[in-house]
Parts: C-alpha cells; structure tokens; sequence
C-alpha cells in the first residue's frame, strides 16, 4: 500500500511541474507573438503541437490561466487572451481578509489593505497636484456636491465616494492606479457587505474630508492635502473598527 502512495505520489509531482511549464509556455507564446487582450489564441491542436503535450495538460494549463484572466475560454467560440486584470487579485485579497477575522484584532487584516491604499494615495496625491487643471477640479467638487445632497437626502453615496478617487488620480495617465485602487475598494465593500456593516453614521464628515482634499488642491497645497487624505483614512478605519464591534 505504501509502495502504490510513493508510485502515485511520484507520479502526481511531475505532473504539477509539467502544468505549471505549460502554463508558462502558452504565457510566453502571448508575449511571443504580442496577442492582445482578445485576440485569439491556437486552438487545443495547436498548442499540443507547439508544446508537444497531450490535450488534457493543454486543457489543464488553459484553466489554469483562466483563473487568472490571464486567457478567456468561451465555450463553443475558443481560447481568446485575457484582460490580464486585477480580478484575481482582489478575489484572493477578499478571502485572505475575511480568513482573518477570526484573528484576536479582528480588523487587522482589514487595517493592512487600508493602510496599504492610504500609503497608495497619499503618495500619488503629491504628483496629481502639479496636474490637476482648474476644470478637473471643478468636476471634484461638482462630485463632492453631490456627495452633499445625497447626505442630505438621507442616501448613501460610496459609487460617488469612488468615482472621486477615480477622477482624482485620472490626470496622472496611469491605467494601473485606478486598476489597485478599483481592487482595494472591491475588497472593502465586499467584505462590508459580508459583516453587515452600514455606511458612514455621518456623511457630512465624510463630504467635508473631500471637500478639504479639493480645497487643498486649489491651494495647490501639497501639504495640506495629504493631511485632509490622512484624516480621510482615518475615518475609514474608525468606521471599520466601530462596524466590526457592532458600535453605531
């Protein structure tokens, strides 16, 4: 019996590296032949004949790379290349925080993602100042209002909370900044929504924190904006810590 464990083992752990391999051949032929995102890829054949593997470990390594959007299998049409996006990240980063909220600090793993974006956008916040123009400032505070009068009207606001962060960093040209901070926010609301936590008790605060980044931006107060995102932050978590010890 143990000689049939110690064969099928051996057995198993070749298979595991010949379909990590073949992932990373199919990965390179993409770059290889510089396929774009939707473009298709060889068929199952093909790639048998390109890699010189069976159909099962193409099919297996194809799957494979489906889950990580790097390819897109759409049944009955083919194998076509992947966004590449951050999906995957923030699907692993979603299960990571929620695994840990068992943890003694509950909120730990919660504070670290915030932390990390807080670290994010205060760093990113030094560089749009120099770019911001007047009239994407105006379209801040146009989303600010916004803000205001779905506060007063007893609404929450957090699509109006996101796309001002989208259009803050929007300038700096950079399509991975909205991509991490999309994943981030991705990560917060659907672990909020797990826990049941509501939204901000007092979204007048909230408006007053944006309408200070905007103020400070005007400013063209490096300074100041990165302290008005600080206490920003620190509102965010205050609210996660109250939620997740079930204070409103």
């Amino acid at each position: 019996m143990r000689r049939m464990a110690e064969e099928t083992g051996s057995r198993r752990g070749p298979e595991r590296r010949v379909s990590s391999q073949i992932q990373r051949e199919v990965t390179q032929l993409i770059l290889d032949r510089r396929l774009r995102a939707g473009a298709p890829l060889p068929t199952e054949t093909e790639l048998m004949n390109d890699l010189g593997v069976s159909r099962n470990s193409v099919r297996e390594a194809l799957k494979a790379l489906q889950a990580l959007d790097i390819v897109d299998i759409r049944h009955g049409y083919g194998t076509y290349v992947g966004q590449a996006s951050l999906t995957p990240f923030a699907d692993g980063l979603t299960f990571r925080t929620l695994a840990r909220q068992d943890d003694t600090n509950e909120t730990g793993a919660l504070a670290e993602i915030l932390q990390v974006r807080e670290v994010l956008e205060e760093g990113l916040i030094h560089r749009v100042a120099a770019v911001l123009t007047e009239a994407e400032l105006d379209r801040l505070e146009a989303v600010v209002a916004e803000m205001e009068e779905a506060g007063r009207a007893g609404r929450p606001f957090p699509e109006l909370d996101r796309e001002f962060h989208e259009l803050l960093y929007a300038p700096l040209g950079n399509a991975l900044v909205p991509q991490l901070l999309g994943a981030f926010w991705t990560v917060f609301s659907r672990v909020a929504g797990v826990r049941g936590w509501t939204d901000d008790p007092a979204p007048e605060v909230t408006v007053r924190r944006h309408r200070d980044i905007v103020t400070a931006l005007r400013a063209r107060d490096v300074e100041a904006a990165q302290r008005a995102m600080a206490d920003h932050f620190r509102g965010i978590e205050a609210r996660a810590a109250q939620a997740s010890r079930g204070v409103s």
